[in-house]
């Protein structure tokens, strides 16, 4: 587990993370699937496990390249089975 507070003039959670090259992944026809977040990579082929976003402990309704920065906001990406 780890938290960081960022600092962006970014407009989604997405552009943010990818700025700063703390997550990673392919793009799909949804747009990015995250592979690695924080240097840990996820094969949902291998072993069942992906990468989900939370939005103030709610799961993400929109993909990470679509869900904007809100003020105050807490998002948290979870390993997910």
């Amino acid at each position: 587990e780890s938290t960081a507070i960022i600092k962006t003039d970014k407009n989604t959670v997405g552009e943010a993370l990818l700025e700063l090259n703390l997550i990673a992944g392919d793009q799909g026809e949804y747009g990015l699937y995250m592979t690695c977040v924080n240097n840990i990579t996820l094969d949902w082929e291998k072993d069942a496990m992906y990468w989900a976003l939370y939005v103030n402990g709610e799961y993400g309704l929109t993909g990470i390249e679509l869900t904007e920065i809100e003020n105050g906001a807490e998002y948290t990406l979870k390993a997910e089975k």
